[in-house]
């Protein structure tokens, strides 16, 4: 419990602590809390806290929502003999943070997981099976230390961007930032994960299916409301450019983390409120429920072994003269990513590249070996990344990104070692003539700078470190990126000497290695949350003139502009660097004019052949 903050005390935002376990004839119950106030009810938090499953593992970490309070808990399975428990006992201890404009629960799960383990090897080594008052001393003196004392929470839930989040006065000593997993899960994701940008942004409902362990969904879905996170509460500006667009909700995408049955009556609840929401769960039975949500990532579908990804769903009503008087309302359809995210992606490829020799291999994000991927690849598969080629040939001219560059430069095929990367190989070419390519504030410049220092002062000093509405780009020079190569070099690594026989020097190398790769993972963070916080405003940009032009600005001064039609063209669409055939793209459009437009405003896309000749031919 000795993991102080950069400010020298422990964050005080917490409201209650609580520890919840599986009785044989009761079930899930609570059976020992302290709360601040006597209001707070912890009604249902022993579902969330011990989620169905997750008796087949022996620890895991829950993240989760009360009545829009943030909370973390931490469970174990302990071995007993005790009739009627099935051979193990099943308990999490949580706690429960106070409102705040950016609860940061995971400050909390490595202080959080000492003290169960100290509370738990006390009580085996004691002999006891049911822990006494005295046991949970340690847990009063962690609440107190913690607990809410100041209304401000004492700066522990503020927000001053990211770079004082991920490297300055919030950052954490390890890497138990949800925020700092964004790479691996982009990884893992692939170019589906602009589907969930799109989602987020949207502010639609999105649940996440997984078996257990949970913490790798329940940090994904903290890591998806981070890509629109900036936006959302704020759009600031940008290389200049500050859209005059203001979205109806003024908080982030709500992060409702673990949900159960118990929880649907609050799922309908948020829903009705338009702000959106995020959540995971493990009670199947939800796949069989698409009314409550309108995007579905099912993560037991990701098996490296297959080389395969999480698939999405996207949740569709069925007509009402289509569907009988005992069907369901809505069917889950597949999903996949649009064409034009290939631009977008392949950006986030080229800073995921430039880490990747330094990435570290998270036990909750990690890739396969390659002697799994290696027996991955059979004919069907081989068959499947030809298609994939052909497709994203295509994607590459539909979208105006074609490269005078080799054939290679378009392969995909390389063996499995591409698990987790879907990308172009080959160098990437930015220097493309047309009326789409973005200049600089209006495009996406964030990645890594090679050569850059690793220090903290550094970081602070270039593009990787900006806050909100004070972004700089430096280093952003397109004209180099055909030698551009993804280098090992950019966070050397110490190599051995003679002088490391000894077992100081030894440790010394190991805690600067572990410096670089923290350093790497952050840098390489910021610039991906950079990159999405400049296409969102790109896109708010083209919205905005868009609006204008056709007389549907919302006034500065908030009120209503009353019903207005917008029609959207092919070559509108095609200006937000969107498909203008892609069903996805249109939708995404309309959940952008909904949130941004103002109320009454409806979107028409006009389809007409001679409309979709004059976007591909440049007429009109």
């Amino acid at each position: 419990m000795a993991d102080l903050d950069s400010r020298g005390k422990y964050p005080q935002d917490l409201v209650a602590i609580f520890h919840a376990s599986f009785h044989p004839t009761k079930g899930n119950v609570v059976d020992w809390s302290l709360k601040a106030s006597d209001d707070l009810s912890l009604e249902h938090l022993e579902f969330n806290a011990l989620p169905s499953g997750l008796h087949l593992v022996e620890r895991d970490v829950v993240y989760f929502t009360k009545d829009g309070q943030q909370g973390v808990c931490v469970f174990r399975r302990r071995k007993t003999t005790e009739i009627g428990h099935r051979g193990f006992r099943l308990s999490s201890l949580g706690i429960l943070l106070a409102k705040s404009r950016r609860p940061r629960p995971s400050r909390h799960v490595r202080a959080l997981k000492e003290l169960i383990d100290s509370i738990y090897s006390r009580m085996e080594a004691n002999g006891i099976l049911e822990p006494t008052e005295m046991d949970w001393e340690a847990g009063r003196v962690f609440f107190e230390e913690r607990k809410l004392k100041r209304s401000d929470l004492g700066g522990a839930g503020d927000w001053t961007g990211w770079g004082d989040e991920l490297d300055g006065v919030y950052a954490e000593p390890d890497s138990s930032n949800p925020s700092l997993h964004l790479p691996h899960l982009l990884r893992i994701l692939g170019p589906s994960s602009l589907t969930l940008y799109k989602h987020v942004l949207g502010r639609k409902r999105i649940m996440i299916y997984t078996l257990p362990p949970v913490e790798v969904a329940c940090i994904l879905c903290h890591v998806a409301a981070d890509l629109c996170f900036e936006s959302q509460i704020d759009p600031g500006s940008y290389g200049g450019v500050t859209p005059r667009l203001k979205g109806k909700h003024k908080e982030s995408i709500n992060v409702l983390g673990m949900v159960t049955l118990a929880d649907l009556d609050r799922l309908e609840a948020e829903s009705k409120t338009g702000c959106g929401w995020i959540a995971c769960t493990t009670d199947a039975i939800f796949m069989e429920k698409p009314s409550h949500y309108d995007l579905l990532i099912d993560l037991t579908t990701s098996t490296p072994n297959k080389a395969t990804r999480p698939t999405f769903y996207a949740s569709k009503p069925i007509p009402a003269q289509a569907s009988g008087s005992r069907a369901p309302p809505h069917r889950l359809s597949t999903i996949r990513f649009a064409w034009s995210d290939v631009r977008l992606w392949n950006e986030i490829g080229r800073i995921l590249r430039l880490d990747s020799d330094g990435t570290p291999h998270h036990n909750c994000c990690a890739q396969p070996s390659s002697e799994l991927k290696s027996k991955s690849i059979t004919a069907w598969t081989d068959a499947w990344q030809v298609y994939e080629d052909v497709c994203i040939v295509c994607a590459g001219l539909w979208m105006g990104s074609w490269r005078g560059n080799s054939t290679m430069s378009y392969s995909t095929a390389n063996g499995a070692e591409n698990w987790g990367s879907v990308r172009l190989e080959g160098d990437d070419d930015l220097t493309v003539d047309g009326a789409y390519v973005r200049n600089v504030g209006m495009g996406i410049e964030g990645r890594p700078v090679e050569g850059s220092s690793t220090s903290k002062s550094a970081r602070r000093a270039s593009a990787m470190s900006w806050s909100s509405g004070k972004a700089t780009v430096v280093g952003t020079s397109v004209s180099n990126t055909k030698t551009r190569q993804p280098s090992a070099t950019l966070h050397p690594t110490p190599g051995p000497s003679e002088a490391d026989e000894d077992y100081g020097m030894a440790q010394y190398h190991t805690a600067e290695e572990e410096e670089q790769r923290r350093s790497s993972q952050v840098s390489t963070t910021m610039a991906l949350l950079q990159t999405f916080h400049a296409h969102t405003l790109f896109q708010l940009s083209v919205l905005e003139e868009l609006l204008a032009r056709q007389g549907a600005l919302p006034p500065a001064s908030g009120g209503p502009i009353g019903e207005r039609l917008i029609s959207l063209s092919p070559k509108d669409i095609y200006a937000f660097e969107l498909g203008p055939l892609s069903s996805i793209d249109a939708k995404y459009l309309d959940w952008l004019v909904q949130e941004y437009g103002g109320d009454g405003i409806r979107v028409v896309m006009k389809r007409g052949w001679k409309d979709i000749l004059a976007a591909i031919f440049g007429y009109g």
